[in-house]
């Protein structure tokens, strides 16, 4: 058998290599080229006025920057469903072209648990892209109501009403928590098409109470306002520690333990809770061409370092804490991924 000169080895080697170079050299020209001239779709999928809506303004105003090409970016507010519609639409019917993506609420999982009949997507096959912030969960509730912790609405003799855009969102999950695991006593009105219309309804008294996110609290007005003028009052976290704006406020894992919550509901509370390290998943439908992912999850990581953005949010008051696509797959993939038993409690806790 003839043997391979060492310096025949070498020249396949270098081949080999400059072959591989040149395809990644063009494939990374076609994805860069492929952005010029084109638009992006952000798809808020809550109202105007609320968390949803303000950080997909802020991205489309400086992902672009970011992407070869420098593509532009528009908004498109679509409503239902606590953002399921909005969830429907990028998973089934937006193309997976990377022209395309979306904000949704973070508890949309749960409807997949439970096999809700208007779930068209598999919550762990979105291209995940990232999140621009974690935010712990609270409850407030207007002052002027006979409720100053979660012992009084243990005891509620008529329990106050708390409005919610949908199954999904924390202004549900969170209050419906409390209510199965605690005994609070709390009356829900879903339906609303965002935060604003239920600061509406607080302010004429239609409900006395949301849950919510401890960034859009002090994110956004009137919440902001409510607190320093003393309209409203927390009264509970979810944080695994007291937020330092709220040190008076105990956090439900200090609850589990003055109520003695056996392990079981401690894993449900955990299953629930993930949605706040999900935060403000923004996702495109699946089956997005992984290079174009790739520069979709890199600008969106770039942007959130971006000075002018940081700026930006933290006049509106907004902090933000950004969370990478590939850490949201994998809570995706972690939270879908449970036994029969925890998923009936869930049901329990959410009342489904």
């Amino acid at each position: 058998m003839k043997r391979i000169s060492p310096a025949m080895i070498a020249f396949l080697l270098l081949f080999l290599v400059g072959s591989n170079l040149i395809f990644l050299r063009s494939s990374q020209a076609q994805t860069d080229s492929f952005y010029k001239g084109k638009t992006i779709r952000i798809i808020a999928g809550a109202a105007p006025g609320g968390g949803i809506d303000f950080l997909a303004r802020l991205m489309a105003r400086y992902m672009g920057k970011y992407i070869q090409g420098n593509p532009d970016f528009i908004v498109q507010n679509m409503t239902g469903g606590g953002t399921m519609v909005a969830a429907n639409y990028i998973y089934g019917l937006a193309a997976p072209d990377g022209l395309a993506f979306g904000l949704i609420n973070p508890g949309l999982y749960f409807d997949q648990l439970f096999g809700t009949k208007e779930v068209r997507f598999d919550w762990t096959k979105f291209t995940w892209i990232g999140s621009p912030e974690t935010s712990d969960e609270m409850i407030y509730i207007r002052s002027s109501a006979p409720y100053k912790d979660i012992e009084d609405l243990r005891k509620a003799a008529t329990p106050p009403k708390c409005g919610a855009v949908g199954t999904g969102a924390p202004d549900y999950y969170f209050a419906r928590l409390l209510q199965e695991t605690f005994g609070a006593r709390i009356q829900m009105v879903v339906g609303y098409t965002g935060t604003g219309d239920i600061n509406l309804a607080i302010e004429r008294g239609e409900v006395q109470c949301r849950a919510g996110t401890l960034s859009t609290l002090y994110g956004r007005d009137p919440m902001k306002t409510w607190v320093k003028t003393g309209f409203i009052r927390v009264l509970v976290q979810g944080g695994a520690k007291r937020d330092p704006r709220l040190p008076d406020v105990p956090t439900i894992h200090e609850l589990m333990d003055k109520y003695k919550l056996p392990d079981r509901a401690r894993r449900v509370v955990k299953v629930t809770l993930s949605a706040g390290e999900i935060g403000r998943p923004v996702v495109g439908p699946p089956a997005i061409p992984a290079d174009r992912a790739r520069v979709l999850r890199e600008a969106f990581d770039k942007s959130m370092s971006d000075r002018a953005l940081l700026a930006d949010a933290t006049k509106a008051g907004w902090e933000l804490k950004p969370v990478a696509g590939e850490r949201l797959q994998a809570i995706a993939n972690e939270v879908i991924a449970q036994p029969p038993e925890v998923i009936e409690d869930l049901k329990k806790v959410l009342g489904r």
